[in-house]
């Protein structure tokens, strides 16, 4: 049985270049309550917006959000949009961007407006000039990228049609990659796949198969069969063909077909969803997995994305909880690493009218004194929110002995609990940055500590909440567990 928790911890080591048509994802959020007068439209009334680095740079956000390295090359113009994705790209730590100015062109830039409540896209509008870039750009992106190539463990191109990935360039970096040894993950664009020739992985979507090969894809049997007939014609390894709702299909050049179904989840946005696949699938292969696996991960991977807004992320940790088995769907629903999916859980409770509680700690080892505090912390308010020290802030505040279960095991001990509603993993030293941002009405500690000494308690009490003090059970605390367990045997 392949081993995912150890691919996993590979993945930090590895370093994979991306290269492909960058754009802005600038998200609109609001609500709908009326039709316009003046046409039979929605009138959106503007909550918010958001500006996300999207298309190929969003593959980049993905590979760094796994904890690899990513080298970025692409194209923006010499606009604002271009400054604003340039400084975006220069704020993650784990992605060395490079940029090429092409004063001829915008910068891509998609706008979309979205119902806040309902996640449903009402409309978008696109700035583009989707053509080849001009030749003096074309030389700047191979200059830079076959520069890089010999760091990278993998290749990523990320085709979105709008003319950095020219027919010079996709041949030039595949024939380099080959004689590296490297492998090459192509997500396409168009109907000629023959530019892709030599490509080591190829992830068309259902409907780009069947355009690209004009052969049926109503079936496990017609996808496989014209993904076969894909591999042939432009000597690729294998095609992974994502399959929206119905999960994903791999098709390699030699052996089996491997279809597995699509994760039940609820789905929120899909948008930049193949961007995260491509990722996850890069990392994988970086670290010398099979196809199989690295399906199984993206499928994974796509699982979790889709439940947040927005062009979105997916994390080591995310990617764990969802492949790793659960104690079941339900604590495994609890969980949650990237907080803008607390806020949307937050937001719903808030509009049910709940009372939303929190309290904290390492919960390393779960005993009786942790279930007394969860089951009173519960008993005070509607929804209970659990903040989890991540492995590093144990390890700051506890030495390095500790934790003594990695927080995933932790999380999913604590989801599996009837008290709690949700389990928030943060990587701080202290809660106070996750308190802010859930602002409860209840704040729940141990008895053995003062009002005044809870962290967060001017924040709630600001809020016209309340602090809460929960007596310990005698004889019972994770210090002295751990002490005793270490203690030498008596024979």
């Amino acid at each position: 049985m392949f081993n995912f928790e150890a691919a996993l911890k590979l993945i930090p080591a590895q370093t994979v270049l991306c290269v492909g048509d960058l754009m802005l994802d600038d998200f609109v959020y609001g609500e709908v309550s009326r039709i316009s007068p003046e046409a039979p439209a929605p009138v959106l009334a503007v909550t918010r917006s958001e500006l996300v680095v999207g298309g190929a740079g969003n593959v980049a956000r993905n590979i760094a959000a796994l904890g690899a390295r990513c080298i970025f090359v692409g194209v923006v113009g010499a606009d604002e949009p271009g400054r604003t994705l340039a400084a975006k790209l220069e704020s993650e730590p784990l992605i060395e961007s490079h940029l090429v100015a092409d004063r001829s062109r915008p910068t891509t830039r998609k706008v979309r407006f979205v119902s806040e409540h309902h996640s449903t896209h009402l409309l978008r509008a696109d700035w583009e000039l989707a053509k080849p870039v001009d030749g003096a750009t074309e030389k700047a992106v191979l200059e830079v990228a076959l520069a890089a190539l010999p760091r990278a463990a993998s290749v990523v191109l990320s085709d979105y049609g709008k003319g950095v990935l020219t027919a010079a360039v996709i041949r030039a970096l595949i024939d380099a990659a080959r004689k590296l040894g490297k492998p090459v993950i192509v997500d396409p664009k168009g109907k000629d796949f023959s530019i892709y020739r030599g490509t080591t992985l190829i992830t068309p979507n259902r409907q780009e198969l069947a355009e690209a090969t004009r052969h049926a894809v109503a079936t496990e049997a017609e996808i496989a069969a014209a993904a076969a007939a894909l591999n042939r014609a432009v000597g690729s390894e294998a095609v992974l063909v994502t399959r929206s709702e119905a999960g994903m299909s791999l098709v390699p050049a030699s052996g089996e077909p491997a279809h597995v179904a699509a994760y039940p989840v609820r789905v929120r946005d899909v948008s930049g969803a193949g961007d995260t696949v491509v990722a996850v699938l890069a990392a994988m292969l970086a670290v010398e997995t099979g196809f199989e696996p690295a399906m199984r991960a993206a499928n994974a991977a796509a699982a979790v994305v889709v439940g947040k807004r927005g062009t979105a992320t997916v994390s080591a940790a995310e990617l764990r909880s969802r492949i790793l088995p659960a104690a079941s769907l339900a604590p495994e629903e609890k969980i949650v690493f990237d907080w803008s999916v607390l806020d949307e859980r937050l937001a719903e409770w808030r509009r049910q009218g709940l009372r939303i509680g929190f309290t904290n700690g390492c919960f390393d080892i779960l005993h009786p004194g942790h279930i007394k505090l969860l089951a009173g912390a519960r008993a005070a308010c509607d929804r209970l929110v659990v903040g989890l020290n991540s492995d590093a802030s144990v390890r700051r505040l506890k030495g390095e002995a500790r934790p003594m279960q990695v927080v995933h095991a932790r999380a999913e001990v604590l989801a599996a609990l009837e008290a709690v509603d949700l389990v928030v993993v943060f990587e701080q030293d202290t809660p106070l940055e996750l308190i802010s941002r859930v602002r409860p009405k209840v704040l729940v500690k141990g008895g053995d500590y003062q009002r005044e000494t809870v962290v967060g308690h001017e924040i709630v009490e600001r809020d016209g909440g309340e602090v809460i003090l929960i007596d310990l059970v005698p004889g019972f605390s994770t210090t002295r567990i751990v002490a005793k367990s270490r203690e030498p045997q008596s024979t």
